[in-house]
């Protein structure tokens, strides 16, 4: 499990990215990759799973 920061998130278009707390890495997260209703800031714990395009953030939940 890693923790990280909401950077962005566009409720409307479903995707944002999420700033690794341990790390300058940011990572790609879908809403289908939620557990939880997350805004910009939001502090997470997440998962990584490599999609087409590289690591995404799964199983994002509120810290």
């Amino acid at each position: 499990m890693n923790n990280g920061t909401v950077k962005f998130f566009n409720d409307l278009k479903g995707f944002g990215f999420i700033k690794d707390a341990n790390s300058t890495k940011e990572y790609f997260v879908h809403s289908t990759g939620l557990k939880d209703s997350i805004r910009e800031n939001d502090e997470v714990t997440f998962d990584l799973k490599e999609g087409q395009k590289g690591l995404s953030a799964i199983n994002v939940k509120l810290a």
